[in-house]
């Protein structure tokens, strides 16, 4: 998706679509609202102009566009992220699998299992992430947090602190170089 999707709102989305091209009077001013009243009880300005109410309609729906826009943005975001996950969890459970041989012969078999076992898991969770569609890892997140919102915190937590340590060598490496 193009970076120019998201436009700020101009006076060219507020503004009438085309003036009015016949002149009005105190008694003709929209077919809809003859009464023969002054143009300020039918919601028309007294100079014939479009209904204030017209403009803020076009603020409405320029806003509904502008998160209609941010909303597809923010899903190619969440899809680009998806896939850079399920890849990094693809490299966590190659990993894992390596490391499981080194066990086998440093601490035995049984300990090298624990390790093939946690790659195992971890690919599942790698197919499940590439498998789905946002909405749906974003409704298992919601049961998983309702159903035990303390681990959920503690996730929270240790991918905080993963973050914040990653950030920090990042800063200091450019401090560094």
């Amino acid at each position: 998706m193009p970076d120019d999707d998201l436009k700020p709102l101009t006076d060219a989305d507020i503004a009438p679509a085309a003036p009015a091209t016949t002149a009005t009077t105190d008694f003709d001013v929209d077919p809809a609202h003859r009464t023969g009243t002054s143009g300020a009880d039918t919601g028309t300005d007294t100079d014939g102009s479009k209904p204030k109410l017209d403009a803020k309609q076009a603020i409405r729906e320029g806003a509904s566009k502008a998160a209609g826009q941010a909303t597809e943005k923010l899903r190619a975001y969440a899809d680009d992220g998806k896939e850079r996950a399920g890849s990094a969890l693809d490299q966590l459970s190659q990993l894992l699998t390596d490391a499981a041989a080194q066990v086998d012969g440093k601490l035995g078999e049984q300990y090298g299992q624990y390790a093939r076992s946690a790659a195992d898991q971890v690919q599942g969770f790698a197919d499940t992430v590439r498998n789905k569609d946002v909405d749906a890892l974003i409704d298992d997140a919601r049961g998983f947090v309702k159903a035990s919102p303390g681990v959920a915190i503690g996730i929270a937590a240790a991918l905080g602190f993963v973050v914040a340590r990653l950030v920090q060598a990042g800063v200091e490496t450019r401090d560094q170089g």
